[in-house]
């Protein structure tokens, strides 16, 4: 299972919040409630997460963010963190 976000900041960053709500058991991170609820471990950074595309932040985040979402749901790897976009 893949999942797709985004980030403005450096990735390290964006991994560390991530790492600490796994640790801790926040509730922030969609991804580390996932390893948590289905008792999955975390790993080191280049093992778990890479660049897919970097930009700079602009609309086109947002628009590259929802391609690769859709290319992972419709082969079934995508976690599912959010409202499909055709429901409310």
């Amino acid at each position: 299972m893949r999942y797709i976000g985004q980030t403005g900041r450096l990735f390290r960053v964006r991994f560390q919040e991530h790492f600490q709500d796994f640790k801790y058991g926040n509730n922030k991170s969609k991804f580390a409630m996932h390893l948590l609820e289905n008792k999955h471990s975390i790993d080191y950074i280049e093992n778990i997460m890479k660049d897919l595309y970097i930009t700079n932040k602009c609309h086109l985040m947002d628009t590259t963010e929802k391609l690769y979402v859709y290319k992972e749901t419709k082969n079934s790897n995508e976690i599912k963190t959010r409202t499909p976009l055709n429901q409310t």
